[in-house]
């Protein structure tokens, strides 16, 4: 049994390429309910995102299985299949360490980000409740989630803002701390003025006011937020109740001067205030920052934190790359028992069912024996049935993975005749490919 993935995500292939790939949760169960039509293939998870489409499964051969994956993968997509360039297929250990530090955020677009981490317990959960899943997915994801937790938890990875609109929410929190206090004023009301509103919402800010040249567009951006639409000609009479400006107009010219901010303070009782400018050209006059109690960030003061805050997320992904490959030889010493295992339970079995054969006979001349001398045969018997068996299980663990693997589970179930094992793996495997789906 081998593990592999196929597929494409934003580093190997454009977004017109993504687009075609991308799947909705319908048409991943409907894909996963027609698993049982390829025999290749014994188990599938299929994850599905913005950026990254790829397909989990666990196969007999690796290289027998990819051209049954292509076709399975271009069934989904309708048929639309891009070129081998764009494709990425990875094997084994590489198919395990390249999940693991998808969970983790570690080959995200944007190192870190949260969004992840929930899309793979999805696409798991949708795989798992269309059965498409057995012992070798279950503890690969399990596994997974698992590390990309621990990632989250133990480094520092997703703490620091790496989005310019984010980056804002950050500086005004350094100058307020909690926003649950603080009013916004947005001035400008495109993409960037939205989405930096959104995320001061998202941070508690008490009252969003939004001014445009355009007060229709105002008033449909402030309902948004359940805000309050202010005309251009009064933003600054407005600023007087807000700490916060977020200044991102398409003016060519300074639309806030020093001399209207030195005339404001006066009126805010010595209360402090940010303007945020991230227009370009500036909105906001640059000798505004010598007034007392202004704080004045522009677009570059943005991009700086973004770019400390980004190289801080990259030391911290040193830290949770250390981390996956714990992770990942704790899934390889897992699988490793996992393919010896029903082999491994017959030869414990059959060596129980002896014993105890061997031991009944004993009781059987021993009728007198006492019930502690009864324990001590049975103790012994156990002991010595644990020690002849140490070594060769231990043997044949350590040769799975490996060139051995098929010559130790061969002479295992020979020396010891253990067809019934044999037969009870080929009827695991068999029930896993041909369950029916739902």
């Amino acid at each position: 049994m081998q593990l592999v993935v196929l597929g494409l995500n934003h580093k190997t292939a454009p977004v017109e390429i993504r687009e075609c790939f991308s799947l909705s949760e319908d048409q991943v169960r409907h894909g996963l309910r027609r698993l049982y039509e390829y025999d290749e293939i014994y188990e599938c998870v299929i994850l599905s995102t913005c950026n990254r489409t790829e397909m989990y499964a666990a196969v007999d051969d690796a290289d027998d299985a990819l051209p049954v994956l292509e076709e399975y993968l271009a069934s989904m997509t309708g048929g639309r299949f891009a070129v081998s360039a764009y494709l990425f297929y990875y094997k084994d250990d590489d198919c395990i360490r390249h999940l693991l530090r998808v969970a983790a955020s570690l080959d995200s677009l944007v190192v870190g980000e949260g969004q992840i981490l929930s899309q793979v317990k999805k696409a798991y959960s949708v795989a798992r409740d269309s059965a498409t899943t057995g012992t070798v997915l279950n503890t690969l994801f399990h596994r997974a989630i698992a590390a990309g937790k621990k990632v989250r938890t133990r480094t520092r990875i997703a703490y620091s803002a790496v989005s310019v609109s984010y980056a804002a929410v950050e500086l005004a929190r350094n100058v307020f701390g909690d926003l649950s206090c603080s009013n916004v004023l947005v001035l400008g009301a495109g993409e960037m003025s939205e989405l930096t509103a959104r995320h001061l919402v998202d941070n508690g800010v008490r009252t969003v006011f939004v001014s445009n040249r355009n007060f229709d567009r105002a008033v449909a951006l402030a309902d948004k937020f359940h805000g309050v639409a202010v005309p251009f000609e009064d933003f600054m009479k407005c600023a007087v109740d807000a700490d916060i400006v977020i200044t991102s107009t398409g003016a060519p010219h300074y639309i806030i001067r020093a001399w209207d901010v030195a005339h404001l303070m006066p009126k805010r009782a010595g209360r402090p205030i940010i303007f945020i400018d991230i227009a370009v050209p500036r909105d906001v006059e640059p000798e505004v920052e010598a007034i007392a109690g202004v704080r004045l960030y522009n677009i570059d003061a943005l991009e700086a934190v973004v770019e400390s805050n980004m190289r801080e997320r990259l030391q911290e992904a040193q830290a949770a790359g250390a981390i996956i490959e714990e992770a990942v030889a704790e899934v390889l010493a897992k699988f490793r028992y996992l393919a010896f295992r029903p082999t491994l339970a017959g030869l414990t079995a059959k060596a129980e069912r002896i014993r105890q054969r061997v031991v009944k006979r004993a009781f059987a001349k021993l009728p007198d024996a006492p019930p502690e001398e009864r324990r001590v045969i049975e103790n012994m018997s156990k002991m010595l049935m644990r020690k002849i068996l140490r070594d060769p299980i231990v043997n044949v663990t350590e040769a799975a993975g490996t060139g051995r693997e098929h010559y130790y589970l061969e002479a295992l179930r020979t020396l010891f005749k253990l067809e019934e094992a044999g037969e009870e793996e080929h009827r695991d495997r068999e029930n896993c490919r041909r369950h029916p789906r739902q």
